[in-house]
């Protein structure tokens, strides 16, 4: 059996960017990704606008060009895909790692399956686990949550046009919604635990959605919680009382969080809550020698510490670390 250099798990920006980073310092990374690539950008609104400049979003040395001052869910799409292209990234798509389990010689077996249920072992030196978070929100924990008109995702909105729509949260996520489903003639209602909504709304978004707010197309309630959901209200608690409110669709859009399970079980030290899992910041390896952490994955339960401006810089902490380890030993 071939022993890989370095398997990368997850093929999103930070997962890439790992992978050029190794390229560039002479090692030929194999990337496993259990959907296609960048698949976290695949499940953002269809009409998102990053936050990001073009060059906050750049990996691998190749050039993000777009017109615009903030690009687009699809041109950011477009892009991470040329830069797989270009470098000719070994990626092995629709293949979900089950299981990294390190051996007496300090290497590690990989287990995964594909598609088919065809179940894959691969030998590799070291891991770097990018696996991101957007497939485990964060629940609520409430009656009700579980319905089929309850979302933790938001894609377009036409959907919910003419419908009554609570909006659960006080993000970008939760405002940019809520703005897209007032303009096909929902009835939106936003609740949020907080005194107003988050600090870091996009600049140029505030001011739309604070006018929306003030002229009554948007009904805003603060220092609330939506305690249960039924098939056709939901019951909100203020700091006064209790009420009812009906609706027809619920779209909790309070976040997203990294599976702390999965890392635990290859030995990391990730206990649940606000503590980042165990790993060296300046290296970016875990506890467990040879195995390292890239983007989100690293973070507290906040998953908005780290994002693609920020964690595509761990690739190159872990090329820098195995070069030091392979001149070590070689």
């Amino acid at each position: 059996m071939r022993i890989e250099d370095v398997v990368v798990i997850g093929a999103g920006p930070c997962g890439l960017s790992a992978a050029a980073e190794l390229q560039d310092k002479g090692f030929d990374p194999l990337v496993i990704e259990k959907e296609n690539i960048v698949h976290s950008i695949t499940c953002y609104p269809t009409n998102m606008q990053f936050f990001s400049t073009p060059a906050l979003l750049e990996i691998a040395g190749v050039p993000f060009i777009t017109p615009h001052d903030k690009p687009s869910r699809l041109e950011a799409l477009h892009y991470y895909r040329i830069v797989s292209e270009r470098r000719n990234m070994r990626i092995r798509r629709y293949e979900k790692v089950t299981a990294v389990e390190r051996t007496e010689d300090g290497a590690f077996i990989v287990r995964s399956v594909r598609r088919s249920g065809e179940a894959l072992e691969t030998r590799a030196q070291a891991v770097v686990v990018a696996t991101g978070y957007f497939d485990h929100p964060n629940r609520i924990g409430i009656p009700g949550e579980e319905l089929p008109h309850v979302t933790h995702f938001f894609r377009e909105s036409h959907p919910y046009a003419g419908m009554r729509a609570v909006v659960i949260g006080g993000s970008n996520s939760a405002v940019d919604a809520a703005l897209e489903l007032e303009r096909v003639g929902a009835k939106v209602t936003v609740v949020y635990r907080g005194e107003s909504v988050s600090a870091n709304i996009k600049p140029w978004v505030r001011p739309i959605f604070d006018s929306m707010v003030s002229k009554g197309r948007i009904e805003l309630r603060l220092q609330s919680r939506v305690i249960a959901i039924r098939t056709d209200e939901v019951t909100i608690q203020t700091a006064r009382n209790t009420e009812q409110l009906g609706c027809d669709f619920v779209l909790a859009l309070t976040g997203f969080r990294p599976d702390r399970g999965f890392l635990r079980a290859m030995g990391v030290q990730a206990p649940d809550g606000d503590i980042p899992p165990t790993h060296d910041p300046d290296t970016m390896e875990t506890n467990v020698p040879g195995l390292y952490l890239a983007g989100v994955v690293s973070t507290g339960r906040d998953a908005n510490e780290i994002f693609i401006e920020s964690g595509r810089f761990h690739g190159r902490k872990i090329a820098e670390h195995l070069v030091a380890k392979r001149d070590r030993e070689g």
